[in-house]
């Protein structure tokens, strides 16, 4: 009887404890996707593999905000540094302008004490030696105040007519834009002394034998002070003789005809009581007769 050879037991192979969580197995052995996984391959056999270049700029951008913030911080540690030397010398700038204009304010006060000290010795000095003329003298000099019955004068640009506009008032004669020249008013001035004033004033400037009456840019200079307008001229003498013989002057007629033709506005009128102020500064001039040179004759 033939024996049957004895057949072995093969153990079957151990269950894995986690075998019945297969899925999540799955996903702690493949944690990362295959095309990641090939992809990555790839860049590490050509050698590319590295930060991807979303990293790569973030970590650029930071790296900028991180010197900005330490160049602001520099500058603001600088800048406390040298706040108070800043302040110092902004103070001390301060101190020496404020210094300099309390000078130049006591210098102006000296000034005019002296200029007014000045007027009043020539004053004197007019009544002193004028003689019997004295008082004339005194009036045409402007150094005197004058009272008295007169006329008022004022003269304005045209309307509607732009301060600073239509070039210089320098002119020598006639204007078409509307504006009143320095060679207006020397000509309604010259017209009134014509005519009798005894006195006159522009914009509460006295006028002298000696005054000028010129122009600079925009505007009038009467004995170098600025005048804007409307110049108001104020005469002393009688208001209807005077307005009569002025309107019938040449320059009256002058100032006429610019009011007609280029707007210039004016206006007259007869005043009971006019004042003028004494002129602010005088100008005193002497002359001395030369002693005749006596010749000899030959035989």
């Amino acid at each position: 009887m033939s024996q049957q050879p004895p057949v072995r037991s093969t153990a079957s192979p151990r269950a894995r404890p986690d075998a019945s969580m297969s899925l999540l197995t799955n996903v702690m052995d493949h944690s990362l996707d295959d095309g990641y996984a090939e992809a990555a391959a790839r860049r590490a056999a050509d050698g590319s593999a590295g930060l991807p270049r979303t990293l790569k700029a973030k970590l650029g951008l930071a790296a900028c905000l991180v010197l900005a913030a330490l160049v602001v911080t520099v500058g603001a540690a600088q800048a406390r540094i040298a706040a108070p030397v800043l302040a110092k010398e902004r103070e001390e700038l301060i101190d020496r302008i404020e210094s300099e204009t309390a000078d130049a304010d006591r210098l102006e006060k000296d000034v005019d004490a002296l200029r007014k000290s000045v007027s009043e010795r020539q004053r004197k000095a007019l009544e002193k030696h004028g003689g019997d003329q004295g008082e004339l003298v005194g009036l045409l000099a402007g150094a005197t105040e004058v009272t008295g019955p007169g006329l008022k004068l004022v003269v304005d640009d045209a309307k509607d007519t732009d301060q600073g506009g239509g070039g210089p008032r320098e002119s020598t004669g006639f204007s078409d834009t509307g504006r009143v020249r320095d060679r207006d008013m020397q000509r309604v001035v010259n017209g009134l002394w014509q005519s009798g004033a005894e006195a006159i004033a522009i914009n509460g400037q006295r006028l002298t034998a000696l005054s000028a009456i010129r122009a600079a840019g925009d505007a009038i200079l009467v004995d170098n002070k600025p005048l804007v307008p409307p110049y108001t001229v104020l005469a002393v003498g009688d208001g209807k003789e005077l307005s009569t013989a002025f309107q019938d002057s040449a320059d009256g007629q002058y100032l006429h005809a610019l009011q007609e033709n280029f707007g210039i506005r004016t206006g007259i009128s007869q005043q009971e009581k006019v004042r003028l102020p004494a002129a602010p500064s005088l100008i005193v001039r002497t002359a001395e007769p030369k002693a005749a040179e006596t010749g000899k004759g030959t035989s």
